[in-house]
């Protein structure tokens, strides 16, 4: 069969998972039945993604990372070496609690450091970074820098992933933006 991605000879991608033109899926790499995985996508070594899972196009998913059913990533999403998404908030062993998935939405390119948490249920913004080993507990603004645990916004970053200075201008791309109602928005 012709194939439009890559697949490491490791890797395993299950009957009805589907995989955009361009994408590599590297080392022991299981991608579940139902999955929809975008264009120029890079799953690193050791990741699970699925059942169910929608993943935008130009995403890269780091070593070590799981992507549960309930998780949405937009396109341009970063998920950081070891980060973690939850998918229930009270989780027993002996409970059957798949009907109380809780949804999680990550939005056109936000970042997620390495060894952090997502808890599930919570939306991060467009272009958030989400430090390392930080824990979401709560929605995220676009652009927010969040740090901590439980984690709180400490500032705002850029498109291209810069911190703003006062100015609110990105260093990198000279791009403006504005606080309004407490929120940030690109000017242009």
């Amino acid at each position: 069969m012709d194939k439009t991605y890559f697949a490491h000879e490791t890797a395993v991608i299950d009957d009805g998972a589907q995989v955009g033109a361009g994408s590599k899926i590297w080392h022991f790499a299981h991608i579940l039945g139902g999955t929809r995985i975008g264009e120029r996508c890079v799953v690193s070594q050791n990741v699970m993604i699925g059942p169910n899972v929608t993943m935008g196009s130009g995403c890269k998913i780091q070593n070590n990372v799981s992507i549960y059913e309930g998780v949405t990533l937009e396109d341009d999403v970063f998920c950081g070496p070891s980060m973690v998404f939850t998918n229930v908030l009270f989780p027993r062993a002996h409970v059957d609690r798949r009907a109380e998935f809780a949804p999680t939405l990550v939005k056109k390119g936000a970042s997620i450091g390495a060894n952090a948490t997502i808890i599930c249920g919570n939306t991060i913004g467009q272009y958030a970074m989400i430090g390392a080993g930080a824990v979401i507990s709560r929605d995220v603004d676009d652009f927010a820098l969040m740090v901590g645990a439980p984690a709180r916004r400490i500032g705002w970053v850029s498109r291209a992933g810069d911190r703003l200075k006062s100015d609110l201008v990105c260093p990198r791309t000279g791009e403006r933006y504005r606080i309004e109602g407490g929120k940030l928005f690109l000017v242009g």
